[in-house]
C-alpha cells in the first residue's frame, strides 16, 4: 500500500500576484470610498431592468450599488443606483469618449451626472 506522501506529493505554488490584488479581481468592492466621486450614475426613464437580468449590475464593481427595483409590470422593472456607493467608474454606461461604445447598458438608460448637479437636485450627500 502507498503512503500518503506518495499519493499526494508535496507541491510548492509560486505566484507573482499578491493575495490582496487577487481578491480585488474576484470580489466586488464593499468598503467605504475615500472621497466623493466627480460624477454619479443616474438611471433614465428608458430603463427596463433588462427583463430581470440587468447588464449594469454585472459590470458594476461595487456590491449592491445597482439595485433592481420590483415593478408592477413584470418582467420590466427599473434599476436604482445607490448614490452613496457609486464610485463614478462609468462601467455601467455604454457611451464612451468620442462616441465610442463600451460594454454598459444596451438601452443607454444610464447616464453620468456631475455630483454637484445631483446634489443640487437631491440634497447634499453625507460623506
Amino acid at each position: 500500500m502507498l503512503s500518503e506522501a506518495e499519493v499526494q506529493p508535496e507541491m510548492t505554488v509560486t505566484s507573482s500576484v499578491k493575495p490582496a490584488r487577487l481578491r480585488a479581481q474576484t470580489d466586488r468592492f464593499t468598503g467605504q470610498r475615500a472621497k466623493k466621486p466627480k460624477q454619479l450614475a443616474v438611471i433614465t426613464d428608458s430603463c427596463t431592468g433588462c427583463a430581470g437580468g440587468p447588464v449594469c449590475q454585472i459590470y458594476c464593481p461595487v456590491d449592491e450599488c445597482m439595485i433592481l427595483q420590483p415593478a408592477e409590470a413584470f418582467p420590466f422593472s427599473r434599476i436604482w443606483v445607490d448614490p452613496l456607493k457609486c464610485v463614478g467608474c462609468r462601467k455601467c454606461v455604454r457611451q464612451g469618449p468620442e462616441d465610442s461604445f463600451l460594454d454598459g447598458c444596451p438601452w443607454d438608460a444610464v447616464v453620468m451626472v456631475p455630483t454637484r448637479e445631483w446634489e443640487d437636485e437631491n440634497g447634499q450627500l453625507p460623506y
